[in-house]
């Protein structure tokens, strides 16, 4: 049986090799930071490369990929110069993509054919399964979003879902960001006295009050760090070493690492996130704890199912 370190080692070098050819050469330090090799490893990897070729697997037929100084050359492997076929979870990870880039309104002409041409190719008659939404921004978005930029105190009715209360609170934003699908708001709670992380659509009243309040030197910056908030759902799932590109990707904790891949904590506004996620992981990722994320995968792949049946 191929092991996951295997699969790795070769996803990476088929990777590697297209990049170069494009370039002609590239230096070495732009190879080790754009792949993650070490020196050794990408030594190892083009010594593997070079005895590689054709059938026939004489000089003319096998590839050339050496280090030149600092130089990294790959050449007699025009063949790699086409891009490789996409898996049906990758094709479906691009999908999502593309619709995402366009209902967010930044979409050209030839963006959304490409999107329209792989959609009728991959999920003929999908409507609902496979819609990306992009929240459009309300009014307390808006809102909040007006009084960050003069640094106006907010008073918002909130509903926290996570301990089924309604309070009325002082808020001073710094920064109204859209993430994972939901609107968010941070800044200064005056009610409990420190910062807060708000989910906008829990925001049932807003108000934008005459005082002035001094932003703090350093805020967060826009959907990096992301905070769970109140009602969050979190799941638990097991990576393997081809998914840890998510813990890189997604707001997660990293409960346990192994050689093999990792155990994390996943936290979403909805289970719908991290249900996709493992549907575009596939074998790569499992679920181990989190029912709300096991009832919307289920909910998923019974969809997706009933497309092919």
């Amino acid at each position: 049986m191929t092991s996951s370190r295997t699969v790795s080692r070769l996803s990476r070098i088929l990777a590697l090799i297209p990049y170069v050819l494009e370039r002609d050469s590239v230096e070495m330090g732009e190879v080790l930071e754009r792949f993650g090799y070490t020196p050794e490893q990408l030594s190892r990897d083009l010594d593997t490369v070079f005895v590689c070729g054709l059938p026939g697997y004489g000089p003319g037929e096998l590839m050339e990929a050496y280090l030149d100084e600092d130089v990294v050359v790959i050449d007699a492997a025009d063949y790699f110069t086409r891009a490789p076929r996409l898996t049906p979870t990758e094709a479906l990870g691009l999908l999502a993509a593309g619709m995402t880039v366009i209902d967010m309104g930044e979409g050209n002409p030839a963006l959304q054919s490409a999107v329209g041409k792989l959609s009728k190719v991959l999920v003929p008659g999908a409507g609902p399964v496979l819609s990306v939404d992009v929240l459009d921004e309300n009014e307390h978005v808006r809102r909040l979003k007006e009084a960050a930029a003069a640094s106006r105190v907010v008073r918002i009715v909130y509903r926290s879902v996570g301990r089924e209360q309604t309070t009325e609170r002082d808020v001073e934003p710094w920064i109204v960001f859209h993430t994972l699908g939901t609107w968010y708001v941070v800044g200064h709670c005056r009610l409990v006295g420190g910062e807060r992380t708000f989910r906008v659509d829990r925001i049932k009243e807003s108000e934008m009050l005459d005082e002035v309040f001094r932003r703090p030197s350093r805020v967060p910056v826009p959907g990096i760090g992301y905070t769970p908030s109140e009602g969050d759902i979190s799941c638990v799932i097991d990576l393997d070493a081809e998914a840890m590109w998510v813990p890189e990707y997604y707001p997660v904790e990293i409960l346990e690492r192994r050689q093999s891949g990792a155990r994390v904590r996943f936290w979403a506004p909805d289970p719908e996130v991290a249900a996709r996620l493992l549907l575009r992981l596939g074998s790569a990722g499992r679920l181990v704890e989190g029912p709300e994320v096991a009832g919307r995968l289920r909910e998923l792949g019974s969809s997706l199912l009933a497309l092919y049946s």
